[in-house]
């Protein structure tokens, strides 16, 4: 028995809470390293607070992917994990920012990065079993057209969360000055409409998809049904037996998201210093600032590149094949990364940042459509928290090396660390031709 084909609308409905999800996400990434430098933090540094995203998700996403394939209630099986995810993203959203004023007995960077890593456990808690849910929901012809949805609502929230400080402080005239140890207030009333967003996209979703029950799921199962470990060790056995093609993909990830992680941390140093001739130490200045709610912008074009090229995805994936789509996607990307360089006029980042955008669409969506055909249906969630490994990993290797690299061989010159960021995503495109498409029916 095969799975009823979903219409547009239901495949939307079910990945709206992404368009939250990536709202906060989107936030979290062009503000972070911001904020940690408001607080005191050196740019050696930013790196090391930054670890504290990866490893969180990093041990919470295989535990929530298999107590997500474990779990049955009378609301679903994913729905109660997007809600608790939700709820306490916001409650991090809204502390974050405000870590100054918080901050009695601990550093505000402390708790900040506290915050950080309680926001970003929070954010997968939510995040993994959006991925699981387009295979438990979809047959296998619809899965590149829901992970490309996803890949589209991702892009919309990440523009919208990435562009609303810019938005706030000048068309709204909320302040962006601040003083030395304080964080400006677009920045922290953006956090606040980020939180109200995350929680509405997701409700919308609990509210608008009914899930396939295990009995439904079994039956339309044409892949071998196993039946799984309750414990945790089933992570260890899951692991131990990964299809082929996860392994393939592995280092595929693994080069995607060590240059990911080189532009989150680095660009508003980066840019600050190489554009706008910002101190090696400045954090408080308006040029600072200026060059803040600039990488916020920048960050919003390449999402909303990314949004828009995921549309088109399915379409060229079906022509010259999904590992070849991925692998052009990920050179543009690098391209793009190292171009900003040459730039010296901050409006031509748009342009670079438009390459990126093409990668991020296709790092969102290829490798989970690459995936999806060969996992277990039963193993759906754990798999996918497990897949999680290859992008948790290099980043916290890129943030353990990050900071020692861009003081010791780049002396202190960001900059640099955005051109590795290229090299590595072109080192990805190189690895993603050797997958071995392989579906097991």
């Amino acid at each position: 028995m095969k799975k009823p084909r979903l219409s547009s609308a239901q495949i939307w409905n079910m990945s709206m809470g992404f368009l939250g999800i990536q709202f906060g996400f989107a936030l979290q990434n062009a503000n972070a390293s911001r904020i940690l430098q408001n607080f005191g933090a050196d740019i050696e540094s930013l790196s090391w607070f930054w670890l504290a995203a990866p490893i969180t998700g990093l041990i919470v996403q295989p535990i929530i992917g298999h107590y997500s394939d474990q779990t049955w209630t009378r609301y679903g099986r994913r729905k109660p994990f997007f809600l608790t995810g939700a709820l306490l993203a916001a409650v991090a959203l809204c502390i974050m920012p405000n870590a100054g004023v918080l901050a009695v007995a601990l550093s505000p960077i402390i708790i900040g990065a506290g915050m950080l890593m309680i926001m970003d456990a929070s954010f997968n808690v939510a995040m993994e079993p959006f991925r699981a849910l387009v295979g438990d929901m979809l047959p296998e012809d619809q899965n590149t057209a829901g992970f490309s949805a996803q890949a589209t609502l991702i892009g919309i929230g990440a523009v919208l969360g990435s562009w609303l400080p810019y938005i706030l402080a000048n068309f709204f005239n909320v302040s962006q000055s601040t003083l030395p140890g304080e964080v400006p207030d677009n920045v922290i009333y953006s956090f606040y409409f980020g939180a109200m967003v995350l929680l509405g996209s997701i409700l919308w979703t609990v509210m608008k998809t009914k899930e396939y029950s295990p009995t439904e799921l079994q039956s339309f199962s044409s892949r071998e049904v196993v039946k799984t470990n309750k414990g945790l060790i089933n992570i260890l056995i899951s692991f131990k037996k990964m299809p082929q093609t996860m392994k393939q993909l592995g280092w595929v990830q693994f080069f995607s998201w060590f240059g990911l992680f080189c532009m989150w941390v680095y660009s508003t140093p980066a840019i600050a210093q190489h554009i706008y001739g910002s101190d090696l130490n400045d954090s408080s200045s308006p040029i600072f600032n200026e060059a803040g709610n600039w990488v916020g912008i920048i960050f919003g074009i390449y999402n909303a590149v990314s949004a828009g090229f995921a549309l088109l995805l399915p379409t060229i994936a079906k022509k010259i094949g999904k590992k070849q789509t991925h692998s052009l996607s990920l050179t543009a990307g690098g391209l793009g990364l190292l171009s900003i360089y040459f730039v010296q006029d901050p409006l031509m980042l748009m342009l670079s940042m438009a390459f990126v955008g093409m990668a991020w669409a296709s790092i969102l969506s290829m490798p989970y459509a690459l995936l999806a055909g060969t996992i277990p249906l039963s193993k759906m969630g754990i798999y996918m928290g497990i897949f999680n490994f290859f992008i948790v990993v290099p980043q916290i290797v890129s943030g353990i090396i990050g900071g020692p690299i861009v003081k010791n061989l780049f002396d202190s010159q960001a900059i640099f660390a955005l051109i590795m960021g290229g090299v590595s995503l072109i080192i990805a495109a190189v690895c993603a031709m050797f997958v071995v498409e392989k579906k097991n029916n």
